[in-house]
């Protein structure tokens, strides 16, 4: 049961004011965007991977006026509260397997924010592994999430995170983000690491593919093989 959404709802009119009042508690969006784009400047085709109600579909639509933005969750309701642009950025309630193998190899950037942590952790491998699927040759992944640190606000965050989604997260460090990414991408696959306001559990990496690694091979969950 998912908690969060009932509650969120009995604000009413309010309900979009205070889930961003309550989001920039633990994160700034606007400066994750403003990083976004310092390290990817130009995106013609962007797909983000988990993007709940639309907050962050918002700012990368916003960011990026002129691409096509895909946005996809496993929830109903996907993207409810976006008040954004509505050209040329699309909501599908799919998983990442489903938008690789529709669209393979073709987006320039893909996002995933604060997703992975509520992902069990036999299933992030090939998660990783899809995206990778979806990437164009020369695409970026910007790979946001929270990471554990022995501070109150991350018992509060870990708190608030599992009882209003009711998920079982796991959050990661850093040393468990480079062997999730490497582990996938290659050796060198991350670019750029970076944390965003206004806590340092916030960290960003930049993925892009490393020379080694080849494109037109299928992923395999099991292997990690390439």
């Amino acid at each position: 049961m998912r908690p969060g959404p009932l509650i969120r709802r009995l604000f009413g009119p309010y309900e979009r004011g205070v889930a961003e009042a309550y989001r920039r508690i633990f994160i700034d969006l606007d400066a994750l965007a403003d990083l976004m784009i310092t390290w990817v400047p130009q995106a013609r085709k962007i797909l983000e991977v988990g993007c709940g109600e639309g907050a962050m579909t918002e700012r990368i639509a916003r960011t990026y006026p002129a691409a096509a933005v895909t946005a996809i969750d496993i929830i109903p309701n996907v993207g409810r509260l976006f008040r954004g642009r509505t050209s040329d950025v699309t909501f599908c309630q799919e998983t990442v397997a489903d938008a690789a193998g529709r669209e393979p190899a073709s987006f320039d950037l893909v996002v995933l924010c604060d997703v992975m942590h509520h992902v069990p952790a036999d299933a992030r491998r090939s998660l990783i592994g899809a995206i990778d699927q979806a990437m164009g040759p020369n695409g970026s992944l910007l790979f946001k999430d929270w990471v554990i640190s022995p501070t109150p606000i991350h018992w509060l965050c870990g708190a608030s995170d599992r009882y209003l989604t009711g998920d079982d997260v796991a959050y990661f460090t850093m040393d468990g983000i480079n062997a999730l990414v490497t582990g996938v991408f290659g050796p060198g696959a991350i670019r750029r690491t970076g944390t965003v306001e206004p806590w340092h559990n916030n960290v960003a990496v930049l993925v892009q593919r490393s020379s080694a690694q080849r494109s037109d091979q299928p992923f395999s969950a099991d292997t990690g093989n390439r």
